[in-house]
């Protein structure tokens, strides 16, 4: 009887990860992310031109899709505006399941910092900056909590700032795309 209560387990199991490694090689070309899957290149939607915009009507958008441009790749990610910038984050930088799953960061980290944003339909052209000046930090981590953690409270913000600090979650300002590249 455990011999077959352990093959019926084994062939459950084998279905689930052949059904998630097809989902994931399906959605790889598609037009940006799902929400369980990364996607690829972003190609919809206008191309911003123009001044820089006026940042604060992401406190009305949950999460954007985020494409690197080395390799190209996008996925769905949160998103706040703090004194007329915006910023991504991302989490769990210092564990295993954050090394597999935000490969994004560490390639951005590494140089590869191109990335194309959209959000309600528009792509913006940015460069992922990281930020590590505490002053900065400060504000962001705060419109995180505002958005994200439930409200701003001290002890969240602390929090947030600590993670930052210890390495634990990556910030990044989505910075105007330099000339020179």
């Amino acid at each position: 009887m455990l011999k077959i209560i352990l093959q019926v387990v084994g062939i459950m199991v084998l279905l689930l990860v052949v059904t998630l490694v097809t989902l994931t090689l399906k959605n790889q070309n598609a037009d940006g992310p799902s929400v369980l899957f990364p996607g690829g290149e972003l190609v919809s939607g206008q191309l911003h031109q123009g001044a820089e915009p006026d940042w604060s009507f992401t406190d009305d958008v949950f999460a954007i899709e985020l494409q690197t441009t080395d390799p190209v790749g996008s996925r769905r990610i949160f998103i706040m505006e703090s004194d007329g910038k915006v910023y991504v984050p991302s989490g769990y930088m210092r564990s295993f399941l954050g090394r597999l799953w935000k490969d994004w960061a560490f390639q951005v980290e590494d140089g590869s910092s191109l990335v194309v944003a959209r959000i309600n339909g528009v792509r913006y052209e940015r460069d992922l900056l990281r930020l590590k000046d505490p002053a900065i930090v400060d504000g962001v981590a705060t419109k995180l909590a505002q958005k994200y953690a439930g409200g701003a409270t001290p002890e969240t913000v602390a929090q947030i700032v600590e993670s930052v600090a210890e390495g634990d979650t990556w910030l990044f300002e989505m910075a105007p795309r330099s000339e020179q590249r």
